[in-house]
């Protein structure tokens, strides 16, 4: 039990996994969830904190809450649609640390009374447009969530949610909410600034949600670069990668253009010297370096640095990357020389953010051998 604004804040990227049996937009998802068997499995998978769904058009109960209660420690966020002091009480009574106000439904004195009702609860106050992310900071929500689902239409919108995000106050803990089906959904979260998700369906339809849990959040990204065909993005696809790299500066493996990646993907344009605007979620850059790459490099959103690449000198070797790469600070894509049969070493020696292999997966330069693509994310995973 504890404050959710601490819990969420804490280094790296945190989630909240939501237990509800079923959705008005998707119908029933898990008629027969179990809160505290579940609330228990997220909180050992490494989940931030649990929000459980008191509300009966979900399927979820007062008694829901208390069975969490029992069986876990973490923070636990009641998440109704309330809108009375009674409500609130009966959320601390249940045992929730939290509790979610929706700022669509709400005005702005009624926000500030229910704030101000008890010391007892933090809030999560939820956004769904810049108007309402901007009644979020004047009224001092320290939590906010921003929902890619609108609400009215049940659609999501998972661009106009990480615009939200990027655009959020950073002294306030953010939580991008909903539409977080894959491992590169949450990682986009997380570069436009997110300090944490809350994932719901996805672990509800998932047959171990524990396990679906820590592959969204805990694992590391896995990149597969060098990408000059579309059955080869496929292929990566197919086979769980995360990234998609398209070498865009002079390489043998170098693509005319980015390709199209499935929604489970992030794109990145890769090059040397100066970026140019492709269409790409991100940009890896490296400096230039007597006509060809610089070793290490840096991985960009909109301009603006998210990550170090760090690699191996060009085409030379260095006993000591690994451990230069492992005391680096920050997200580190790890590059150079990874394949299927050491990249499982090289995550345990260096615990990076992402790992990134080309040369390591191909049957010749630019072109991939999906066996190995197959095995290489395996091994990552």
């Amino acid at each position: 039990m504890g404050c959710l604004r601490d819990a969420l804040a804490a280094p790296g990227l945190g989630a909240i996994a939501e237990v509800k049996r079923r959705s008005p937009s998707a119908g029933d998802l898990r008629p027969d969830a179990e809160p505290a068997a579940l609330a228990r499995s997220f909180q050992d998978a490494g989940a931030a904190a649990v929000s459980i769904l008191v509300d009966e058009r979900f399927g979820g109960s007062w008694n829901d809450l208390r069975a969490a209660r029992a069986a876990t420690t973490i923070p636990l966020l009641a998440k109704g649609f309330f809108s009375t002091r009674e409500q609130l009480e009966e959320a601390r009574a249940a045992g929730a640390d939290a509790a979610l106000l929706l700022l669509r439904d709400l005005d702005d004195a009624t926000v500030l009374d229910l704030m101000g009702s008890t010391h007892d609860l933090d809030f999560l106050v939820e956004a769904h447009d810049a108007e309402e992310l901007r009644r979020a900071e004047a009224l001092g929500a320290e939590v906010i969530g921003l929902n890619a689902r609108d609400l009215d239409t049940f659609e999501i919108d998972r661009r106009a949610q990480l615009d939200l995000v990027a655009r959020a106050p950073r002294d306030r803990v953010i939580l991008a909410e909903s539409g977080v089906q894959s491992r590169a959904h949450a990682a986009a979260a997380e570069l436009a600034g997110a300090d944490a998700v809350l994932v719901g369906s996805a672990l509800m339809r998932a047959p171990d949600p524990a396990a679906k849990l820590a592959d969204l959040v805990r694992r590391p990204l896995v990149k597969i670069c060098g990408l000059t065909r579309e059955d080869d993005v496929a292929a990566a696809a197919e086979a769980g990668a995360d990234l998609a790299g398209f070498v865009l500066a002079e390489s043998p493996r170098r693509a005319a253009e980015p390709l199209p990646v499935p929604d489970s993907m992030l794109s990145v344009g890769v090059f040397v010297g100066n970026a140019r605007e492709v269409g790409t979620d991100l940009i890896q850059l490296y400096a230039q370096e007597n006509g060809h790459r610089a070793r290490d490099g840096v991985l960009l959103r909109n301009g603006e640095e998210v990550a170090k690449v760090l690699d191996l000198p060009w085409l030379e070797e260095d006993e000591g990357h690994l451990e230069r790469a492992a005391q680096t600070k920050g997200r580190v894509l790890l590059a150079g020389g990874l394949g299927p049969e050491n990249v499982g070493a090289a995550i345990d020696a260096v615990h990076p953010w992402a790992v990134d292999a080309s040369r390591g997966t191909e049957a010749a330069p630019g072109i991939k051998d999906h066996g190995k693509v197959r095995a290489f994310v395996a091994a990552a995973s």
